[in-house]
């Protein structure tokens, strides 16, 4: 029998799942479970409660979640079931097996107002519904399982997907101009550096189980973004530095370009504490962005 620790991580199709599928062959010292929403529905408890039976899961770490935006203003009962009642259903199963639960948030818990970089305590104010979903699946992940660790990232991109650089990158070829928001700050998150970053603390606390002690008496809320604050007309002009397209980058206002969906204005999160914590060292947004336009222009 496998004395290996067993890591489930839902949403195995989505950006980061498939980044965590990624990377899971360089540690063989796991057995990873992947699930997608068909092998394992988060929202159904009783098929959360039968899985967790029949497979002894040492860390969970929740990648699945509704992430139409626009779409959670019209459509917010699904996405307060699947991002609000789902997440305390595994957190749930995880307490009653003793897994360590790792759920990934959002910067849209905050309000936008801010004017320097949001700390983990700080007032938590969502602007929109989806990030009004997000809030909820954190409240009862610790309210069902107080030794869930929460991840809030910001402006998730990844080689799978749908994301701002995979659009830009289509756009830029199909357009000799596009115009792109530039009234919005925040910080953009390289899904493979988040999920490298997960497995850097599964790691430590498999080696160190009384770190689980400390993150439970300093918060077990953490944000993770790439260092380095831009605002979504500069990432669509580093998008356009890299790959090299002739197409004329504009910037706009956000109330020129209005959604069905508020954004914040201001999504700045500081890091210090997750890299305190964890000893982990977050490279450049420019570093990793190039690095993801290659692999997508196959370079």
């Amino acid at each position: 029998m496998s004395n290996k620790k067993i890591i489930l991580v839902t949403g195995a199709n989505g950006q980061l799942g498939s980044e965590m599928q990624m990377l899971s062959g360089s540690y063989p010292e796991y057995e990873f479970l992947f699930v997608t929403r068909s092998e394992l529905p988060i929202d159904d408890e009783k098929a959360v409660e039968n899985f967790f039976s029949n497979h002894p899961i040492n860390y969970c770490v929740n990648c699945a979640a509704y992430t139409a935006v626009d779409k959670a203003e019209t459509d917010s009962e699904n996405a307060f079931i699947i991002n609000g009642s789902a997440v305390g259903n595994l957190a749930k199963y995880c307490k009653l097996q003793g897994a360590t639960f790792i759920h990934i948030s959002t910067d849209y818990v905050f309000d936008g107002t801010a004017t320097s970089p949001y700390k983990e305590e700080d007032i938590v104010n969502p602007v929109n519904l989806y990030g009004a979903s997000k809030l909820k699946g954190e409240q009862l992940a610790i309210f069902n399982n107080p030794d869930s660790i929460i991840i809030r990232t910001s402006w998730v991109y990844s080689f799978s997907g749908n994301n701002f650089v995979k659009t830009m990158l289509r756009l830029m070829k199909e357009r000799e101009s596009i115009q792109v928001v530039s009234d919005q700050l925040g910080s953009p998150t390289y899904a493979a550096d988040l999920a490298a970053a997960i497995m850097q603390i599964i790691n430590q606390l498999k080696q160190s189980p009384f770190l689980l002690n400390e993150v439970r008496e300093i918060g077990q809320i953490f944000n993770y973004s790439n260092q380095g604050v831009i605002n979504w007309y500069q990432f669509a002009l580093a998008i356009k530095e890299f790959s090299g397209t002739g197409c004329v980058v504009n910037p706009i206002l956000s109330s020129h370009y209005p959604t069905p969906a508020k954004r914040p204005n201001y999504s700045v999160m500081d890091t210090s504490k997750i890299e305190r914590t964890f000893h982990l060292v977050i490279p450049n947004w420019k570093d990793s962005l190039q690095k993801c336009v290659k692999l997508l222009l196959g370079q």
